[in-house]
């Protein structure tokens, strides 16, 4: 009789996946051969239909599936316009706040894919061929697409008055639409963005050394900065008392190159409120006193009748945005189930000496990506979570004691398809109890949320609290075969790979593994951070 290993081995060998795109062909293809590895092969020939009396090559499907798709972006924000409205969906599109929230977030989330798509139509358009940054630029965009339907679908299963079925299969359409747009960009432009590229690491990784351009209570504030920042202050000292009202201030679309990044200033205090900053606001800087000296805190929960997108204490959509020296914080509670401390959107976004406190689902890495530097995270189940390529380089992430009964999870990793350029990257840091958890239960690095959940721990200190298994099931057998979780020159009492999961998912990675999670391989460049003085390393340590 064979094992449950040797079961699950043969079940994966089974179970028909969906290969990676190759190289884009240099000559003309039908549409037909361009859906070949498509993950929904029939929509996607249907879609390219219209073409067929006009022969394409592989690039030009990419930019007509990205022209097509950014249509039904605009659709679908109309469609949910309606709902909020009234026009459709009756009293249901207001009933309560778990559905009303659920159907705001659709409408927030169609509205940041619109704007999405047309950047990816825009870089596209430039010319036949994109370099390796531009191509992982529109790989970040259409990823981010994807999941932004997806966190809309799901919001709307789980609210509370039955999640508006017939608008679920309109969402259900629209994700396959997206997921087809993937594929074909993700094929025209080739292996050239996230974990996707080879070759052998650095022997010397570059890395900046940190310039003091200013200084602001012995913190490092690592940009240009521009003449015109403001001050936040409790006492009325400084230019605003509220957060929320300095970011609203702030110029929209701030063209770093010329102006530097616009400063906001923040003294030291506790903030109660919640803080979004919208996508207009570019090139932003929110300087903190400190971790525990600036805090930003609420408590919007699931458990309240919040949505879990919506229960942020803090989220940011803006392009090149950096957080330093604050806490952000979410005091639901562990009773009060999922319950952001802050959500991140944001490109090319960093957070630099800044601590996320929560319990479940503290830090959400939604989409695009992120860079977390010097960072603490406290959380109990899931609580590092989204579909973001986040990379994560010494870090503190503390596991705090859970509810009776549950296991403290550090991530749960969202990816839906492998065209998608996400993942969690967690290098040098530190995995570790909170004092307050001792052994009251067992602690995991992973599980995956989604089929395709991609998670990576490499040459990083690994504490006892880490159960031998290392990773967690999410549900039976459900994407054991599909996940890729790694791990890499680990160390620490709880780091021994003996006892791990013998999941077909999970690799013990060797350096060429490793090397595609690094971060300039990872989010296809490291520009966005060498024009900063915060410190990090690009390859391998």
């Amino acid at each position: 009789m064979l094992s449950n290993g040797a079961l699950l081995l043969l079940l994966c060998f089974l179970i028909p996946l969906v290969a990676a795109a190759g190289s884009p062909p240099a000559s003309l293809v039908s549409p037909a051969a361009a859906c070949k590895s498509s993950f929904y092969p029939k929509l996607c020939i249907a879609m390219l239909s219209p073409l067929r009396s006009t022969p394409k090559n592989q690039y030009e499907y990419g930019k007509y599936s990205v022209r097509q798709a950014l249509r039904q972006a605009r659709r679908t924000a109309a469609l949910l316009d309606g709902y909020l409205a009234g026009r459709l969906g009756g009293a249901r599109a207001h009933r309560g706040v778990g559905g009303g929230g659920a159907m705001k977030d659709c409408r927030d989330l169609a509205g940041l894919s619109a704007e999405y798509l047309a950047a990816a139509q825009a870089e596209l358009g430039r010319g036949k061929s994109l370099d390796v940054a531009a191509a992982g630029r529109v790989r970040a965009l259409m990823s981010a697409v994807v999941t932004n339907q997806q966190t809309c679908y799901d919001g709307l299963q789980a609210s509370r008055d039955g999640g508006f079925p017939e608008l679920q299969s309109t969402l259900a359409n629209g994700t396959q639409l997206y997921g087809v747009s993937l594929g074909l960009v993700a094929t025209a432009l080739g292996r050239s963005s996230a974990a996707a590229n080879t070759g052998p690491p650095p022997l010397a990784p570059p890395t900046t050394a940190g310039r003091s351009l200013v200084e602001e209570l012995s913190l490092i504030v690592p940009v240009k900065l521009s003449k015109s920042g403001v001050r936040v202050a409790q006492d009325g000292t400084g230019d605003f008392t509220s957060i929320s009202d300095a970011v609203a201030f702030a110029p929209n679309d701030t063209a770093a190159a010329v102006a530097g990044y616009f400063a906001v200033y923040i003294s030291e205090g506790v903030y109660c409120e919640n803080v979004v900053v919208p996508m207009n606001k570019r090139n932003l800087i929110l300087i903190g006193s400190g971790i525990n000296r600036t805090v930003i805190t609420s408590n919007h929960s699931v458990g309240d009748g919040w949505t879990t997108f919506n229960s942020a204490t803090f989220a940011v959509n803006g392009e090149r945005f950096i957080a330093v020296g604050i806490t952000f914080e979410n005091t639901a509670g562990a009773a009060k189930f999922q319950a952001v401390a802050a959500r991140n959107s944001a490109d090319l976004s960093i957070f630099y000496r800044c601590s996320f406190l929560g319990y479940q689902d503290t830090l959400y890495v939604h989409t695009l990506r992120q860079f977390y530097r010097d960072c603490d995270v406290y959380g109990t189940v899931d609580f590092i979570f989204g579909n973001a390529a986040a990379v994560f380089q010494s870090c503190n992430l503390y596991a705090r004691l859970p509810l009776h009964g549950q296991s403290n999870v550090i991530t749960a990793q969202g990816r839906t398809m492998p065209e998608q350029s996400t993942g969690i990257s967690i290098q040098n840091c530190t995995v570790s109890a909170a004092p307050e958890l001792g052994r009251a239960a067992k602690t995991f690095l992973g599980r995956p949320w989604k089929a395709y959940s991609r998670t990576v721990v490499m040459q990083s200190f690994i504490g006892d609290a880490v159960d031998p298994a290392g990773w967690l099931e999410w549900s039976g057998p459900f994407a054991l075969c599909t996940l890729y979780y790694g791990e890499f020159q680990n160390y620490g009492p709880g780091a021994d790979t003996v006892g791990r999961v013998k999941w077909p998912g999970f690799s013990l990675m060797n350096s060429m593994d490793a090397y595609n999670f690094t971060l300039v391989n990872f989010t296809s460049t490291d520009a966005w951070l060498s024009s900063t003085s915060i410190p990090y390393s690009s390859g391998l340590l």
